[in-house]
């Protein structure tokens, strides 16, 4: 059994703290990555070899998809956690297919 000490006081305003401080990170991590991608966007636009067939922003749709997915803690494209699955050793799948369709 733990006895109180006053130690353990303000250790709530603490970590409050400390998850703003994590979520302004996440935030400003989120922004430049969002800004880098804009940037490689762009010069791969302008810098693809094949000109018969050009690149425009509508290819990196998918790509962009995934990064806004960031901005929710939630998870990828705000997906609902699947709790009441089964886990494999109770009959439920082995395998989840999460990988994303091949660039045509």
């Amino acid at each position: 059994m733990q006895g109180y000490s006053g130690q353990d006081v303000g250790k709530t305003g603490e970590q409050g703290k400390q998850g703003e401080e994590g979520e302004h990170a996440r935030r400003e991590f989120i922004a430049e990555l969002w800004r880098r991608f804009e940037t490689l966007q762009e010069w791969a636009v302008h810098h693809w070899p094949d000109q018969q067939h050009p690149l425009s922003s509508a290819d990196f749709v998918e790509a962009r998809k995934e990064l806004l997915s960031l901005r929710s803690p939630a998870g990828p494209l705000k997906q609902p956690l699947q709790q009441n699955e089964a886990e494999p050793e109770q009959g439920g799948a082995q395998y989840l297919d999460v990988t994303p369709a091949p660039w045509p």
